[in-house]
């Protein structure tokens, strides 16, 4: 990242809404946002395959979900935020092997760190899963509210934006893609 383009653009915008980059709560905030797009954008350069070196050869046949995955992404279109949770499923290669839980995660910050739709974020962890874990099947919902959405334009806030990837068996058989959907949408 190059961090004094970040400042100077940060610089240019305060200008631009009429405001003094130099008043005194303003003139570390070009230096504030840089830190912030780092970190928010930190999935930029980070390679998704690294979170499937290690896997675990455990025999299982059956499916593995992880529900309610928090997320934080910025919406390309306006460089605002859309945040929501993450439902990732996958039932193992015919081999049983499995990855560690939090792995699913990890996957999912990897893409949602970096200027995205949520469209293409939900098929990015579920075509990365299918390529590096090998699985049967794997299906990724999200569900998010956009605050380009809600504080501006059309502004409703609370709405909610449901996307899915659904690959392999969870798209050949029908049960199996029930039983996932059935598991990711019970509430408690």
């Amino acid at each position: 990242m190059d961090r004094a383009k970040i400042e100077e653009g940060v610089r240019l915008i305060l200008e631009g809404v009429g405001e003094d980059p130099s008043r005194e709560g303003l003139r570390k905030t070009p230096e504030r946002v840089a830190k912030m797009y780092e970190e928010v954008f930190a999935g930029m350069n980070e390679d998704p395959a690294i979170h499937f070196e290690t896997t675990f050869d455990e025999h299982h046949e059956e499916m593995v979900l992880v529900r309610d995955i928090p997320f934080y992404s910025m919406c390309e279109h306006h460089l605002a935020p859309f945040f929501g949770h993450a439902h990732i499923a996958y039932i193992p290669a015919p081999d049983g092997r499995i990855c560690g839980l939090s792995k699913l995660a990890r996957l999912l910050d990897v893409f949602a760190r970096r200027p995205q739709v949520q469209e293409r974020l939900t098929s990015q962890v579920a075509d990365t899963l299918m390529k590096e874990l090998r699985p049967q099947g794997a299906i990724v919902v999200l569900e998010a509210e956009h605050l380009c959405m809600s504080m501006r334009g059309v502004k409703k806030p609370g709405t909610q934006t449901t996307t899915s990837a659904i690959r392999g068996i969870f798209d050949e058989d029908t049960a199996a893609r029930a039983e996932a959907l059935s598991l990711i949408f019970a509430r408690r």
